[in-house]
């Protein structure tokens, strides 16, 4: 029998979506879609990169690899054959919040392929042979990473704002600490980590709830006996009070780089954190946005400049990056400074505020047409918030007025506290 410990009622796209707690603490999301054929499992885990301890940077996206090479009843390779001989896809990814795993089919092929998931989940067998070999995999991806500028300019930038947090440490790991790692100590962390409390099952297509509580019920009950694992210190990282810059000069590097990032809070100020976000693109959102229009189109200073906001669960970051010549570097700086200055002291005008206020609802909106994008949704804030927020974005966008934002860019985007690296050619 289905034990239900908590029932909650979420209404997104004024459709029913259902979020269900079971005994033994895991978090089940459904919605019901009729109109299309086709269903998305997510499965999130709160086993990111924050939940690793410092000297073993890396494990929870090392895992996240192993955990395809199959359980003591499958075979490396063998739960890729079941998906894509159903014609479904599967793919997984890792955060610093959150590890997930998801899998489209047809709703019809649900019962025969939700299973499989969930025993690769439960039942990671980690053999000693496929996590040397897997680990040479991993360390490529970091030694692609070392290769691709952008990649190691913002890994720089990040570990200058995160001087104590865990956000500050790549989530590919650092490749000599993995080489010190053992099958043992892997499995000791999925042990830890890979618990009910810390899974949300989400399931969106044309299934009905019924039949997602049956099956998850059914092969999301046998969890693995849980053990103590080093933990993670997860430091409290104060604001930046000064402006940190760094210089990287790298060989063979076309244009240079000026990337520049400022700190925000977490998800328990999400009003803040979805204003950051409009004032980001209102930034440098696209042509007609401040940054780009003045540095790009009119001033021609930079290749392209843009912005971005990235919600995570203990602090947001907000990052500009321009591409350019080297010799406009300091000259761009000066100018994001100067408007910066201007953003917190000049009142928004009502059509600027409203274009890029219908930029992100639209945006939003066709973030939220297929299954797989919804069931991401609600798998993303049920991990690091709630999953009932995940409908508040479009209301709270509208509701911004501009001496708010003036506020906000005056509180958060200062012009004399921020963190920047420059990348040169060598």
């Amino acid at each position: 029998m289905i034990a239900l410990l908590e029932t909650e009622l979420l209404t997104v796209s004024e459709s029913l979506v259902r979020r269900y707690e079971l005994a033994n603490g895991l978090t089940v999301i459904h919605q019901q879609i009729p109109a299309t054929p086709v269903v998305t499992v997510d499965v999130w885990v709160k086993a990111g990169a924050i939940a690793e301890p410092e000297s073993w940077s890396g494990m929870a996206h090392f895992l996240e690899h192993m955990i395809f090479k199959g359980t003591d009843r499958l075979p490396p390779g063998y739960f890729d054959y079941v998906i894509e001989s159903q014609g479904g896809m599967t793919n997984a990814a890792t955060s610093h919040d959150y590890a997930h795993f998801f899998i489209s089919t047809a709703a019809a092929h649900l019962p025969e392929t939700l299973p499989y998931l969930a025993e690769l989940l439960l039942n990671a067998a980690i053999p000693d042979d496929e996590f040397d070999l897997e680990r040479d995999v991993v360390l490529e991806e970091i030694r692609q990473s070392l290769d691709d500028p952008d990649a190691l300019g913002f890994q720089a930038l990040i570990e200058s704002v995160y001087q104590r947090h865990p956000y500050g440490r790549s989530v590919l790991g650092d490749a000599a600490r993995l080489l010190e790692r053992s099958p043992e100590e892997m499995r000791c962390f999925h042990h830890a980590h890979y618990q009910p409390e810390n899974i949300t099952v989400v399931v969106v297509g044309d299934v009905a709830w019924e039949l997602t509580l049956d099956l998850i019920d059914r092969h999301f009950n046998l969890f693995p006996s849980r053990t103590d694992c080093p933990q993670t210190d997860i430091a409290i990282e104060p604001p930046i009070a000064e402006i940190r810059r760094q210089e990287l000069c790298l060989p063979r590097l076309g244009q240079a780089r000026l990337m520049m990032a400022w700190m925000g809070p977490g998800v328990e100020e999400l009003r803040t954190a979805y204003g950051l976000d409009l004032l980001s693109v209102l930034l440098a959102g696209g042509r007609t946005s401040r940054l780009v229009r003045e540095l790009r189109e009119e001033r021609q200073l930079v290749q392209d400049i843009s912005s971005s906001f990235s919600l995570q669960r203990d602090s947001s970051l907000f990052t500009l990056t321009a591409w350019l010549d080297a010799d406009h570097l300091s000259q761009v700086e000066a100018v994001v400074g100067d408007r910066l200055t201007e953003l917190a002291n000049t009142p928004i005008s009502p059509s600027e505020l409203a274009r890029y206020k219908r930029l992100l609802s639209n945006d939003y909106a066709f973030s939220t047409e297929t299954s797989s994008q919804l069931a991401g949704l609600y798998g993303y804030y049920g991990t690091i918030a709630q999953p009932e927020l995940a409908a508040l974005y479009p209301g709270v966008i509208q509701s911004f007025q501009g001496d708010e934002l003036q506020q906000l860019a005056n509180q958060y985007l200062s012009p004399l506290r921020y963190a920047m690296t420059v990348l040169k050619p060598c």
